[in-house]
């Protein structure tokens, strides 16, 4: 992907990204709904609606561009790039109206995702990256935190929905605490991962993310420093993803396995 056009593809995402989390801002402060399951609907119809505005958006500038979206949106690239797509990150977070829920919109290549946005309106807090040109949050340049000892670590991690999964991830969290400042729960993994680019976190590892999820956020984190990898420093995927700055980075990785 040639450098204007990767330029033109980060402003055409930066674009979409603000216009979807207008569109998710108009969540109610309050449900004022009889039971759980209809404000559970609301959320879910929200996560559709952005959806459909961020592909419909895309395809109105870039016809020939593909989709790979959280809600099943999928279109086959014709022009050689392709969108990585999730509309509402963090959803639970969006439904009891906790921050750091955001839209995450990636755009990959064959040599793998070149732009990345990441927009967390309830933090005020709008990311970017384009590969091999560093990252940025609301446009100042941005730098994970580095060298970091465990010992002084903030980290951040997620659970997965799966019960039996979530019992071998509490046995990790045990050990991680055991040796790190303190853990936090933050439920949005682009977040998590951008956090740790512009140095709110100075790590983040997780079991289950899907591509959506690490698409933008781990551009981003790479961009401002951290290495983004699986377990033993693997490629980072549905297995493992762990990110920080390399000094950390190595600390974790062997603790993790």
């Amino acid at each position: 992907m040639e450098q204007a056009t990767k330029i033109e593809i980060l402003n055409l995402a930066l674009s979409i990204a603000k216009e979807a989390g207008e569109l998710l801002s108009k969540r109610p402060e309050v449900f004022d709904l009889e039971t759980k399951s209809s404000a559970i609907d609301f959320a879910t119809q929200m996560d559709l609606a952005s959806e459909k505005l961020i592909v419909s958006r895309i395809l109105a500038a870039r016809a020939d561009d593909g989709i790979v979206a959280e809600e099943g949106s999928a279109i086959e690239s014709k022009s050689g790039v392709t969108w990585v797509i999730d509309p509402l990150d963090g959803t639970v977070n969006y439904f009891y109206g906790i921050a750091g829920w955001n839209v995450s919109i990636a755009a990959k290549d064959s040599e793998g995702v070149q732009v990345g946005v990441v927009y967390a309106p309830t933090i005020n807090s709008l990311w970017s990256a384009i590969r091999g040109g560093g990252a940025t949050l609301n446009g100042k340049k941005i730098s994970c935190n580095d060298p970091i000892s465990l010992d002084r670590a903030l980290i951040a991690t997620g659970f997965a929905y799966d019960m039996a999964i979530r019992k071998s991830q509490a046995e990790l969290v045990s050990k991680v605490i055991e040796s790190a400042r303190d853990i936090r729960r933050i439920g949005a993994g682009a977040a998590d991962l951008c956090s740790v680019a512009s140095g709110s976190l100075d790590a983040f590892y997780e079991y289950g993310l899907k591509e959506w999820d690490l698409a933008a956020g781990g551009l981003i984190a790479q961009e401002a420093g951290a290495l983004v990898t699986g377990r033993n420093g693997g490629l980072a995927g549905t297995e493992m993803v762990i990110a920080a700055g390399p000094a950390l980075h190595a600390e974790l990785v062997k603790l993790i396995g």
